[in-house]
């Protein structure tokens, strides 16, 4: 191995692993919201302990993307200080605006909220959740915005041989991001709705398998109550209502992910062809999409590759939305890239090893085509999970089948399985770029780089094994304490987050007059 590739990996992996946090803490943020909002609109006990519960988890996870968030950008610096040079310019505004703006207005409202409890006036602490909610998703706006001018550059000119910004509205206004960002909205929203129908199935199931609910004769289910463990009739409610609104997001987020998915891959055979034909195993030019391809493990040549089942047209309307008009395939798009980019890395030292090497502007098929593919089934699979659950609950209860309970608590991994592998296409699929090309008409010429040319120069191999090592046993160690945090406060359920609702709880200790009740951030210690 070469220090590009560890680096890449050490990259790929610590993004990753901090967007596993990202969805789940945008789709909550906003849950917590409306369902504060609910509460504060009816006054019913039932949404007052969501919102605790909920936000509890809220919290837990925030935390933990701060943490692994932090460590992205000073990659940056570390790992990729020539793709820093380059895009520098450009970067600096919509990470500037990320931080100043957007980051600090959700750390000040989200600690006003966290410590705000019977401290703030209702309304106020109301608008507090929804500031930092909102901040949290224009914090996602301003990261893609970056994001996506790696994918289709916009508003810069180039000077001495790098993009110098002149138009930050056009980077804000990038037809790539306006596309993108509903597209990542809505997966977050599917994570969330699937992490609210999982938790809220196993504490339904938990309540029948405790002999406090039962089912009558008309399949109905009676609510039985134990308020000296906090399951009473309002527990019941808790849970009925999180299922429901967790399925019904995580349908609503489908079809909305569908819509924008559509729209973004349209854009993307304009923009990126290369990427498009490796997902489809498009070899020739043609208007199949491609339901099984197969071919060589490890191979990019499409001689090695077999297109077993076809569907005749798909391919041509998710591209243009007609069903005959021919979309290039890889072998087309060769040519077309080497007459523009080069068929060899420029014999220079910022390429080290790769200089003057062959350049394969292939991505890897495997990636490309099945991480398609996968975040397309792990979509379906959890919007139809939503359906049947839906379906099952609609008289009050879930089945006392422990074999179900599991299944809908490992169905939580489903959207969280689409959006890794979303990104994954996403970024893999730009390769051999770092800043892929403008290939249409209205491109700026010259403004691309390649990703062999984007790792710092001083950092060496044995460097960066180091600090994929250090990263990976500081990640693992952190991935342990949130699943183990995680895993104590979902199965605490409502108590967890509010001791109050124990029965043999005294009044001052369900008040928060004491010190233990009163610390929001236990938790964290």
């Amino acid at each position: 191995m070469e220090a590009l590739e560890v680096a890449r990996w050490q990259f790929g992996i610590t993004t990753v692993y901090h967007f596993l946090m990202v969805p789940l803490t945008i789709g909550l943020g906003l849950t917590v919201a409306v369902l504060q909002t609910a509460w504060y609109r009816t006054g019913k006990e039932q949404y007052l302990r969501m919102t605790k519960f909920w936000g509890k988890l809220f919290l837990i996870n925030f935390i933990m993307g701060v943490a692994t968030g932090l460590v992205q950008e000073f990659q940056f610096g570390m790992a990729w200080s020539e793709y820093s040079r380059f895009v520098g310019d450009v970067f600096g505004a919509p990470l500037a605006l990320e931080s100043l703006l957007a980051f600090f207005v959700e750390s000040i409202f989200l600690g006003l909220w966290i410590f705000g409890w019977k401290r703030l006036p209702k309304g106020m602490h109301l608008l507090s959740i929804w500031a930092a909610s909102l901040a949290t998703m224009g914090s996602a706006y301003f990261i893609l915005a970056a994001n996506s001018w790696m994918q289709h550059p916009v508003g810069v000119e180039m000077i001495d041989g790098r993009p110098v910004m002149v138009d930050i509205w056009a980077v804000l206004t990038n037809n790539t991001l306006l596309v993108a960002y509903p597209h990542t909205l809505f997966g977050a929203f599917s994570v969330a709705g699937g992490f609210l129908l999982g938790i809220a199935w196993y504490h339904l199931w938990k309540r029948r398998r405790d002999g406090i609910d039962t089912v009558g004769a008309d399949g109905k289910v009676l609510v039985g109550s134990n308020p000296a463990i906090g399951r009473d009739a309002t527990d019941h409610k808790v849970w009925l209502t999180s299922l429901r609104v967790g399925a019904v997001v995580a349908m609503v987020s489908f079809a909305g992910v569908s819509l924008t998915g559509d729209l973004q891959a349209k854009l993307m055979f304009e923009q990126q062809p290369m990427k498009m034909a490796a997902a489809e195993a498009a070899c020739h030019d043609g208007t199949g999409f491609s339901i099984l391809s197969v071919g060589d493990l490890g191979s990019n040549d499409c001689d090695d590759m077999v297109a077993v089942v076809e569907l005749p047209g798909l391919l041509s309307f998710l591209a243009n939305g007609d069903f005959t008009t021919d979309i290039r395939g890889i072998n087309t798009l060769i040519p077309e890239y080497q007459d523009s980019f080069g068929t060899h890395l420029p014999d220079n030292p910022v390429y080290g090893e790769r200089a003057g090497t062959e350049i394969d502007y292939v991505p890897v098929m495997e990636v490309t085509y099945w991480g398609f593919r996968m975040m397309i089934t792990f979509g379906m699979l959890a919007a139809g999970a939503a359906l049947v659950a839906l379906w099952i609950a609609r008289k009050g209860t879930v089945p006392e089948s422990k074999w179900l309970m599991r299944l809908a608590v490992f169905g939580i991994l489903a959207p969280f399985g689409a959006n890794s592998a979303g990104w994954i296409f996403t970024e893999m699929g730009r390769q051999p770029f770092v800043v892929a090309p403008n290939p249409d008409p209205n491109g700026i010429d010259n403004v691309f780089m390649f990703t062999a040319a984007a790792v710092s120069p001083g950092v060496s191999l044995a460097e960066l094994v180091f600090s994929l090592c250090a990263f990976a046993l500081v990640y693992g160690v952190l991935l342990v304490v949130e699943v183990k945090l995680l895993f104590a406060y979902c199965k605490g359920g409502v108590p967890s987050a509010m001791p109050e609702v124990l029965a043999h709880r005294d009044d001052d200790a369900g008040s928060g007059k004491g010190k233990d009740d009163d610390d929001v951030l236990a938790f964290a210690y």
